[in-house]
């Protein structure tokens, strides 16, 4: 069977934990990154790079929506 659907999305590492994605159907690309005790869990520190959602954070958003 043949998915219904592939998503190609592409994820440029811009410094430490700073990413940008580019999604379908977004000119735009989406910031992710760290903040509170995620970042704190990676040990980088408060102001060290801005704070932006991480993945997990859009990954509960997805699943909760």
């Amino acid at each position: 069977m043949e998915p219904a659907y592939v998503s190609r999305v592409r994820i440029v590492r811009e410094r430490g934990p700073i990413r940008q994605a580019y999604l379908p159907a977004t000119r735009e690309p989406v910031t992710f990154g760290t903040h509170g005790p995620v970042r704190e869990h990676y040990g980088t520190a408060p102001g060290q790079y801005p704070d932006h959602p991480t993945t997990l954070d859009y990954v509960v958003a997805a699943a909760a929506g």
